[in-house]
């Protein structure tokens, strides 16, 4: 064994003892000589699934700002990165995922990306917004999803939004009415839409899915896209069963009152007052 050869393996050696303090790790990342995550139980995850999607997002992101919003190990911030994306914000709340993310990028070169412990919850804090939004596999672990998706709008997004979330339930997507009368008419019978497959459902686990007990929700495809138009996204492509790329859009009933928005007050506005 040559000493060049010699050294590379001590170099993987040393990788590997690395990835094994910050472990476990959730994200299955390529550091070339060493991947953080090679036995997942999905397999090469997320890198199978981002290959079946990734054509949907611009190849070239030169000049623009991307949010990924409970990056992880910093998958997707990275893999925006590598397209040109000019800034990149990375957020989760697990110091472990945030230290993963920040290894991940000085151990494969990558300058300009931020990782900050922020919770979703409170993105007002950014006091910005992005041209590209990542939230993905998010939602389902959210006590209040639907807020999630508002605070989102009003803060972060300025143009796309990438969003996958766990689904389950039926696939089909039910014709609904845009008023839906509260009896049948001439009967004192509800209507019939509830009962549908394809009607917008939100599945609530109330203990635990595939052992991990922050699984809180479970939308079937309806849902999801319902919810989407619902916070003030256009959904322009579904270029896989769970992922959806949006473009930022005006919110339903704008004006109306407190319910047309996020009723969830921005932490900053709290302290200045």
């Amino acid at each position: 064994m040559t000493r060049s050869s010699l050294s590379v393996k001590q170099s993987a050696n040393d990788l590997q003892r690395a990835v094994d303090a910050l472990g476990p790790w959730f994200q299955n990342i390529d550091l070339g000589t060493v991947q953080t995550a090679p036995d997942h139980f999905l397999g090469d995850y997320p890198a199978f699934k981002f290959a079946r999607f990734a054509d949907a997002l611009p190849a070239d992101l030169t000049g623009k700002s991307v949010l990924d919003i409970g990056c992880n190990a910093g998958f997707y911030s990275i893999e925006m990165k590598r397209r040109g994306a000019a800034e990149v914000l990375g957020i989760d709340t697990d110091p472990r995922y945030l230290a993963q993310a920040e290894f991940v990028a000085e151990t494969l070169g990558f300058d300009g990306i931020e990782f900050r412990s922020l919770s979703v919850y409170d993105v007002a804090r950014i006091g910005r917004k992005f041209d590209l939004v990542i939230f993905m596999g998010v939602l389902y672990h959210l006590r209040h999803p639907l807020l999630a998706l508002d605070l989102i709008r009003d803060h972060v997004a300025d143009d796309m939004l990438l969003f996958q979330t766990m689904q389950r339930g039926s696939e089909d997507v039910a014709d609904v009415p845009e008023d839906h009368p509260f009896h049948v008419p001439g009967t004192t019978e509800p209507p019939a839409y509830f009962d549908d497959p394809g009607y917008p459902k939100m599945h609530f686990i109330e203990r635990q899915y595939a052992g991990d007990w922050t699984n809180w929700w479970a939308p079937n495809r309806a849902c999801s896209e319902a919810m989407l138009r619902a916070a003030g996204f256009r959904i322009e492509a579904q270029p896989e069963a769970e992922v959806y790329l949006c473009k930022v859009t005006e919110r339903p009933f704008t004006g109306w009152g407190p319910g047309g928005g996020a009723v969830y007050p921005a932490r900053e506005q709290e302290e200045k007052a």
